[in-house]
C-alpha cells in the first residue's frame, strides 16, 4: 500500500448503539468536503454500507470468496460495489450464527483490499466494527495498526459507557506497539439523564474529547426506512447539519488523538453515582424501606 496521506478511522461502540448510521452518515458528510471514501464493514450483518448502497446487505467478501473457491479467485471489483457520491463500499461478512469466528471476516477482507490497491486512491478508509472489543478478529484494525484513529460511538447509558471505557482499554492495549489512537467520543443521544455531561465527564477520565454531541431526531429512523443517509435524504435539515458539523471535526482531529487511560468498573461505577444516575446500597435500601412504610400506612 503506498497512500502517505491516507486516513484510516474505525467506529467502535457497543452494539446497537446507532454506530452504523453515525459512521455512514458522518462519511456522506466528508464526501461533501470532496474527500475520496473507502468504507470497509466489520459486522457479520453486513449492514455498514446499506445507507450508502441503498441496499438490504451487500454481498460479504466472505460469501463471495465461498462461492469463487477461494479469495485469491476474486479481482477487486467483485467485492468493492460503488455508493452515494462515488464512496466505495466493501462488507467483510461472517460465518453462518454459531459457526465459526466472525473477526476470520475482517482479516480475510482487510488484507485482500490492501494487497490489491484498494487504498491507493482514497483519502479515508473507514472500519464499521461490531460492538465491543471481546473477540481478536473484531480488534483487528486496532492489534494490526491498520487504524490509526479511533471514535467510539456511545450514549448516557451504562452499558454504552462500559462499553466505551472496554473499548479504550483495547486501544491502550496496542497503542505502544502501534500507532492507533483515540481521537474522541461521539454521543448518540439517547435522552437519558444529564447525559451530555455524562459523556464529557467519561471523556475526561479517558483523557480525551467529546468530539460530538449527536441529537436524537426521528429525521434519522424516516431516512433509515428509504435506507438513505440523513444527508441525502434531508441535506437541508438541522440534523444533516449536526453530521457535516462531527464530519468537519474529524476531518480537522488529524493527529490530536491520544493514547486512552480507561477507568476500572469501580471508577466507572462511582462516576455514575457522583451524578446520581446510580444509587449506593445504602440508598436503594432506603427508598425500599421508604416504599414499604409507605404502603403499610396506606
Amino acid at each position: 500500500m503506498s497512500n502517505p496521506g491516507l486516513r484510516q478511522i474505525a467506529f467502535y461502540g457497543k452494539g446497537g448503539i446507532g454506530k452504523s448510521t453515525t459512521s455512514q452518515n458522518t462519511l456522506a458528510a466528508l464526501v461533501e468536503m470532496d474527500q475520496k471514501i473507502l468504507i470497509v464493514g466489520c459486522d457479520p450483518k453486513a449492514d455498514s454500507t446499506r445507507l450508502i448502497l441503498h441496499a438490504k446487505a451487500q454481498d460479504t467478501v466472505l460469501h463471495l470468496a465461498a462461492e469463487a473457491g477461494s479469495v485469491e479467485d476474486l479481482e477487486l471489483e467483485d467485492v468493492v460495489k460503488i455508493g452515494y457520491k462515488n464512496i466505495k463500499c466493501v462488507e467483510s461478512g461472517g460465518p453462518e450464527p454459531g459457526v465459526g469466528c466472525a473477526g476470520r471476516g475482517v482479516i480475510t477482507a482487510i488484507n485482500f483490499l490492501e494487497e490489491n490497491g484498494a487504498y491507493d486512491d482514497v483519502d479515508y478508509v473507514s472500519y464499521d466494527v461490531l460492538g465491543d472489543v471481546v473477540c481478536g478478529g473484531f480488534a483487528m484494525p486496532i492489534r494490526e495498526n491498520k487504524a490509526q484513529e479511533i471514535y467510539i460511538v456511545m450514549s448516557g447509558e451504562m452499558m454504552a459507557l462500559y462499553a466505551a471505557n472496554n473499548i479504550s482499554k483495547g486501544i491502550l492495549k496496542y497503542a505502544n506497539s502501534g500507532g492507533v489512537r483515540l481521537g474522541g467520543l461521539i454521543c448518540n443521544e439517547r435522552q437519558t439523564d444529564k447525559e451530555i455531561d455524562l459523556a464529557d465527564a467519561l471523556a475526561k477520565r479517558l483523557g480525551t474529547q467529546l468530539i460530538h454531541f449527536v441529537p436524537r431526531d426521528n429525521i434519522v429512523q424516516h431516512a433509515e426506512l428509504r435506507r438513505m443517509t440523513v444527508i441525502e435524504y434531508a441535506p437541508d435539515s438541522k440534523q444533516a447539519d449536526e453530521y457535516r458539523q462531527l464530519a468537519s471535526k474529524i476531518h480537522h482531529n488529524k493527529g490530536k488523538g491520544v493514547i486512552p487511560t480507561p477507568i476500572s468498573m469501580e471508577e466507572l461505577e462511582e462516576m455514575l453515582m457522583d451524578f446520581g444516575i446510580m444509587k449506593t446500597e445504602e440508598q436503594q435500601l432506603a427508598e425500599l424501606a421508604a416504599k414499604e412504610a409507605a404502603k403499610a400506612s396506606a
